[in-house]
């Protein structure tokens, strides 16, 4: 009998991507993601991978995957951390289900644990696989829609001071000081660099913009107490829409103004607000939620814990907890196993131990807690985590409370 030849699947590498082989990086982005961005859109791109960490995965001299991450800090409850924002995750679809990303994500770990950065954060386009790579859904958010063919109703009365509108040129050195302190209250939030304010909020950079002004700023208070950073789209003679990108307030009076002025722009009818908090004040002063509905909630930012023990030493803690929790992580086993964490007025520990289990858990449910957006007794009822000493969860869910809901409107 003639003997047959096997194929052998060539073995990937995973490596830096060096700023030379950006532009291939890009190309192959656009071929996974279906874009074809303009010359503007992709030097802005580019732009963006140059001030990444990047890994590459070869196949030979082939470039066949790509995953980054943009150095950010992300607001914890008690203070912020050191948070990469991994983004242009993609793989050829000759490479498929070879272990590209997980070879990626294995390198890009080892990258952030050499610069001691204990957590990680994305926005999942399938939001089915980034569970398994570890990471948990940190925040949540609504879209919201208003119908403005009417004054907005109101339970409260609106901050009546003048509202003026700022140029996108003026606007992010007046508004940064308002984001940094209403961001400080809020876990999940990225800290937001000059050129970020610049290059993400001021500028029309994507097709779906094109369809859109360019961006509105409306300011109230000075010192300054609350802003609203909105674009209008109008259809031929049809009613126009108002789509808000981003809203901060530093009262509900003031928050309510905002919302009054959006609702009352001429030639308008709806007012859309993507990827609002779940504890959105709006959603409670609003007197006619007929006419303030929310139509959709969603994961919006996930959190990978890359060092756990890190990660729950330096955030706050609501209320002292004295618990053993067995965590499981199949990818960074250094996370595993049952470990005693205590948090006072002595401060807060995390050590391992050969005590038994309070809870147990997979490294994806406590990061999906460690903001504050999930509790512990949901998990467990949800069958998601096992309480083997009655009350422990509770008293975990005491410690990881927040006073506001996490919260991120920064996609990347």
């Amino acid at each position: 009998m003639a003997s047959r030849s096997i194929p052998c699947t060539p073995v990937l590498k995973f490596r830096e991507l060096p700023e030379s082989e950006l532009d291939r990086a890009l190309d192959l982005a656009y071929l996974a993601f279906h874009e074809k961005p303009g010359a503007e859109l992709r030097a802005h791109h580019r732009e963006l991978l140059r001030g990444c960490v990047r890994v590459g995965a070869y196949d030979g001299d082939a470039l066949v995957a790509t995953v980054s991450a943009f150095p950010f800090t992300l607001s914890v409850p008690g203070g912020e951390l050191p948070c990469p924002g991994v983004t242009f995750a993609c793989v050829a679809p000759t490479h498929r289900r070879r272990g590209a990303l997980t070879g990626m994500l294995a390198e890009l770990f080892a990258r952030c644990a050499a610069q001691d950065w204990p957590i990680a954060a994305l926005w999942a386009s399938e939001a089915v696989i980034y569970g398994r790579f570890g990471f948990g859904e940190g925040t949540r958010g609504f879209t919201v829609e208003i119908d403005s063919t009417r004054p907005l109703a109101l339970r409260i009365a609106p901050d009546d001071r003048p509202l003026r509108l700022l140029s996108p040129a003026d606007a992010p050195a007046q508004l940064a000081a308002l984001y940094d302190r209403t961001r400080a209250d809020r876990p999940g939030r990225i800290a937001r660099t000059r050129a970020w304010w610049t290059d993400e909020w001021m500028n029309q950079k994507d097709e779906e913009d094109s369809a859109y002004s360019p961006p509105r700023v409306v300011a109230l208070g000075e010192p300054l107490a609350g802003y609203a950073i909105y674009r209008t789209k109008r259809d031929h003679d049809a009613p126009g829409l108002v789509r808000v990108d981003d809203l901060e307030a530093e009262s509900p009076a003031v928050a309510a103004a905002l919302w009054q002025y959006v609702t009352s722009i001429d030639l308008t009818a709806k007012v859309r607000a993507w990827g609002r908090p779940v504890d959105d004040p709006l959603l409670l002063f609003a007197a006619d939620r007929d006419q303030v509905r929310v139509t959709a909630g969603f994961p919006a930012l996930w959190l990978r814990l890359l060092d756990v023990r890190t990660a729950l030493l330096r955030r706050s803690y609501a209320a002292p907890v004295d618990v053993v929790l067995d965590v499981h992580d199949a990818h960074l086993p250094a996370n595993s196993g049952p470990h005693h964490l205590t948090s006072g007025p002595a401060g807060t520990s995390y050590e391992p131990t050969h005590d038994p289990a309070d809870i147990s858990l997979a490294v994806r449910d406590l990061a999906a807690c460690y903001l504050g957006g999930t509790t512990p007794t949901a998990l467990v009822r949800a069958g998601l985590a096992t309480e083997h000493a009655p009350g422990a969860a509770a008293a975990l869910e005491a410690a990881l409370r927040t006073e506001w809901s996490p919260h991120t409107v920064d996609g990347f």
